[in-house]
């Protein structure tokens, strides 16, 4: 059997669509989408391309939207920053009831057997809740409390859109990166299970992206299409970034 792996797409259609041709030239037999499908720029576009998918596929809730479903329901969290609120609520009055429902009804993770790797976990950031931030430099120590135990020999996660493939005690734990809003070099980014595991990268037409999404009335279009599609923060930024916030 042969999973894709596809987390972070945040509403980014162009991107999804890209990985989707990809995954139907790897004869891939199920699919796993980890979370935060929203908020993005094509939030219900999004949503509607990957309910017509033609493989079985699974769902994970992500932080992005529980914080929508939130939104939906008019519940303040307090979790999103200023600068966020307005992007969220854009999404939320773009989704219609049967979406609060849907993203609402997503598990917090999802196992799957997978020959010759055996049972893997898939979660958005750990197997602990959906916000933790860790990366590939993250010490091994701040991690084991959380992985060190686990009953799984492989676990899969997102959260924190830069791909990684690193072993955390007996545990092997992989970054599937972002579809949707990747660190690093432009592209999508997305993973490739059984018999191994494969770090995938699918490049698109990141002009013709960019200007769809400025097309459309997400409220900060511009921002997405220079920052997230045609010029994402370099990896080494973001890790300087996330080094502050990481698990301690």
């Amino acid at each position: 059997m042969r999973v894709a792996a596809l987390y972070d797409i945040h509403g980014n259609l162009p991107a999804l669509e890209a990985v989707l041709e990809d995954i139907h030239r790897a004869d891939v037999d199920r699919i796993v989408i980890g979370g935060d499908v929203v908020p993005g720029p094509m939030p219900r576009e999004t949503i509607a391309r990957l309910l017509d998918l033609d493989l079985p596929t699974e769902f994970i809730q992500g932080n992005g939207d529980r914080e929508v479903v939130a939104s939906m329901r008019g519940i303040e969290t307090g979790t999103v920053p200023e600068k966020f609120r307005e992007v969220m609520d854009w999404v939320a009055g773009q989704l219609q009831p049967e979406d609060e429902q849907l993203l609402a009804s997503w598990p917090k993770a999802v196992r799957l057997a997978v020959p010759e790797l055996g049972e893997v976990l898939f979660c958005h950031a750990t197997p602990r809740n959906d916000t933790d931030i860790f990366t590939r430099l993250t010490p091994d120590d701040r991690l084991m409390p959380i992985f060190g135990a686990l009953d799984v020999p492989v676990v899969i996660c997102g959260h924190s859109h830069m791909q990684f493939d690193r072993t955390i005690g007996e545990t092997r734990v992989v970054n599937a990166g972002s579809v949707g809003m990747p660190f690093g070099e432009p592209g999508a980014y997305w993973l490739l299970l059984g018999p191994a595991i494969e770090l995938r990268r699918t490049s698109y037409d990141l002009a013709n992206a960019a200007e769809r999404i400025r097309a459309s009335r997400y409220p900060q279009a511009e921002d997405f299409a220079a920052r997230n599609v045609l010029q994402p923060p370099s990896e080494k930024e973001i890790l300087d970034a996330f080094a502050r916030v990481e698990l301690r």
